[in-house]
This record gives C-alpha cells, structure tokens and sequence, in this order.
C-alpha cells in the first residue's frame, strides 16, 4: 500500500521530481440539499457562496486553520443541510455548521482521508483514510454559540490496506457502502453503537475490473430502498442491489464517449471520475477523465436498468469536470474544473465553474435535449458567485488550456497504484510517518 507521508531521500526527489512537479489536486464542489448554498475545494481553499441571499461566505474559526497547506480531498453536505464537512491531506476533518459557516468540530486523523459521509440524521461522521480505514464520530448536540470542539474518531471498519475512494450512506441509512482502489465495493451494516465498530457485513458488489472511483444511489417514493451505482476505471457504470450485492446491469460509458471522440481509440482512456444522479432516480450524470462535457444516463428503477441518453457537450472552451453537485430542490447541475499546483505556473489554486440546467426534464419521453449549459451571466447569482467559487472572473487562456491538461492525467493519478522496484518499497516502508518514533 502507498502512502504519501514518507522520508524522501535527496536521490528519490531526483528521481521523482517530474513526478512531484505534475501531481495536482482536482477541485470539487457540493451543493446544499436545499439549494441554500454551494462550496467549492480547490487545493487548501474551501470557498462557500450563500444562494439565498446572494453573497459570499466568510468561513468563521479561520485562524484554527491558518496552518493548513494541503489540499482538501472530500467535502459533503448533510442530508438535512445542517452540516458540512471538510477534510484532505492536513490530516484534520472540519466539521462546520451551515447556518453560521463556524468550524464547531475539528477532528486529528492519523493519515490522510479520502472520503467522508454524514448520517442522514446528522449524529455521526464518518471518514476514510488512504490505509482502508473508516472512522466514526458522535456530534453532540448542534449549539450555534459552541466553542472549537476537538474529537477523536472511533474505528468504524476497514479494507485491507486499500485507499477508501468513495464512502456512502444508504438512502434509509441502515448501511453505509464503501468503494476501493482495488475495484471492491463493500455493503457493510451500519450499528446500533457505531463507536464499537460495524463487524456485520451485508454484501459485496463485485464486478469493476478497476478502482471504483463514484457511487451514488437512485431512488424515488415507489422505490424507497434504491439501488446502488457505482462508477470506475473501467469506464463502466454499473447498477447494484446492495442487500444481495448482485450486478444488475452494466452500462459501457467508454463506447459512448468513443463515438463523440472519433480520434481516440483507447477505451481505456475514458475513466469515469464521478457520478450524480436526479432527485427522482430517473437520471444519471456522468463525468470522465479528458472529455469535454458530461454523459447522461437513463435509469429505470421497475426494470432495474441503465441505458445511454445522450451526451451533454460543453462548447466554446475545454472545459472538463472534474466533480459534480446537484440539490434535492433545483433544475441545476454544478459542476467545476479546477486543480492546485499547476506545473509551470505560480497562480492560485484555479476553478472554474459551470451550470447545466434541465434536471427536471432530463428523462423527457420524447427525448429531446432540454439542457442547457449556461452561460456565465445567467448562472445563479452570476459575476459575484463566480468571482467568489473560481477566485476570478477571467481565467488566462493559456493558463485554462494547461489546466485542461493536468486534469487529464490527475484523476487518474489520484487512484492508480504506483510500481515500486522491491528496494524502493522497503525503504518507502521504513519511512512512514506513522512508524516513527516506534523503533
């Protein structure tokens, strides 16, 4: 297993520096279940606009974090909207309130965490880290005018050496579902006390031929239970019944991007980064590394089915998504591009930010394109959420085109295990953090 907190000789940054200068972090951003407000991380910024009242949000608690550095890698909305978390390579998850936007929980981590989910309820977080393992924590009662709370996560469960990729609860939130490099899906029993751990294990959804990059769940009033969805490097989306792990149906995004991208042959290119469906369960938003818009998919819950609709392309600039964001009570699908760290370039951590209207019409029956990409004048709030989520409202084009380019290479990166020669491994081993001081 890789790990990224490693004693580095001068010989290894020689050899790795290539490698180190091209490493980014892609930029992500959630959307508040009610369409409150909408967040974008990109590299150690956590950038948050207020829909309702049309104006940007100043994050309180700011200097408990003036030290952070790394980048974010998982941020979430609660199901009620109450909450949201923050956490990446500092190896701290923030916990904030949405009404006041103040940090109330900050929790240590021992490595650095991949994914995090909060319980429909909002009395437990969970977090994974990149050794496989996920952590739980119980928030007390939420009081606005609480001081920084510190707290320790309890071990909720774990894969075997095998970064988290994707971290879920289910839509009645009696599992939480766990996805894996290593093209696992784990269905796992959420307790009664999760502080004494999650030991029942329901099912696995086996299938991916490569690390599971998404999941999500599709759900509606006469299918309260949902299915599972899962995205991969496989360049397939498939469908799942949780409770039996059995594969319900497979759809080959690859093939579909293939035919818009006639000079690309390699299927292999087409890695689908991340998913997110309709409110309805009718529809499926798919992003994939290097393409210049997004895939959407048919689901048909009676029939236990996903099929191609068509794909969504995004003109006039090489604008590839690199997450995803919908609410519960809007026609709007966000979605940004965005990384830090760009090689040859010394600006902030750059994003940009689009809107796809026609949610609600997105499974029309006569199969007619509804969606429209907006443009930048008629995106909520306009210039003023622009200039707050992208950090400009003018992005060089030069700039924008390298950007289109790491981002290319970079979700892929995120997740491919690295090859070591036996040497290297050994001493990559004896230089983990979390084994010193231990000799």
């Amino acid at each position: 297993m890789e790990d990224n907190d490693l004693l580095i000789t001068p010989e290894d940054n020689n050899n790795n520096k290539d490698a180190i200068e091209a490493e980014v972090a892609p930029a992500l951003i959630s959307v508040h279940p009610a369409h409150h407000s909408v967040s974008v991380a990109v590299g150690s910024e956590l950038r948050v606009f207020n829909l309702r009242e049309g104006c940007a949000v100043t994050l309180g608690g700011d200097e408990v974090f003036d030290h952070r550095k790394e980048s974010i890698r998982a941020i979430r909305y609660g199901a009620n909207g109450k909450l949201f978390v923050s956490a990446g390579d500092d190896k701290i998850v923030n916990i904030w309130s949405t009404d006041s936007w103040r940090c109330l929980y900050s929790i240590s981590t021992e490595k650095k965490v991949s994914a995090v989910a909060i319980s429909d309820n909002g009395q437990y977080v969970c977090y994974a880290d990149k050794f496989g393992v996920v952590w739980v924590v119980e928030l007390d009662e939420l009081k606005e005018d609480q001081s920084l709370v510190q707290k320790k996560g309890s071990t909720l469960l774990a894969h075997y050496c095998s970064i988290i990729t994707s971290l879920e609860f289910s839509p009645d939130g009696k599992f939480i579902i766990t996805a894996d490099r290593d093209s696992k899906i784990r269905v796992s029993v959420f307790p009664k006390e999760p502080l004494k751990g999650a030991h029942e294990i329901q099912s696995y959804c086996l299938g991916h031929t490569e690390f599971v990059s998404s999941l999500a769940f599709v759900f509606n009033q006469d299918c309260p239970q949902g299915y599972l969805v899962s995205g991969s490097g496989d360049s397939t989306v498939r469908l799942w019944d949780l409770t039996s792990g059995s594969l319900l149906h497979t759809c080959e995004v690859g093939l579909q991007v293939g035919h818009q991208q006639a000079n690309v042959t390699e299927i292999d290119n087409y890695v689908v980064t991340d998913l997110c469906a309709t409110p309805d369960g009718s529809s499926i938003y798919v992003a994939v590394q290097g393409f210049p818009g997004i895939v959407l998919l048919s689901c048909d819950l009676s029939a236990k089915t996903l099929s191609f609709l068509r794909v969504v392309s995004i003109i006039g600039e090489d604008f590839i998504p690199t997450s995803l964001g919908a609410s519960f009570s809007s026609d709007y699908l966000w979605m940004v591009m965005g990384v830090s760290n760009l090689p040859g370039f010394n600006s902030s951590p750059l994003a940009r930010v689009r809107v796809i209207s026609g949610l609600a019409k997105s499974n029309s029956a006569s199969g007619n394109d509804h969606h429209n990409v907006l443009d930048d004048k008629d995106v909520p709030c306009g210039e003023q959420l622009l200039q707050k989520l992208q950090g400009s409202l003018s992005i060089d084009k030069d700039v924008f085109s390298a950007a289109a380019e790491a981002v290319k290479t970079s979700m892929r990166n995120l997740l491919i295990k690295k090859q070591y020669s036996s040497d290297k491994r050994e001493f990559r081993k004896r230089g983990r953090n979390d084994k010193k001081g231990k000799r």
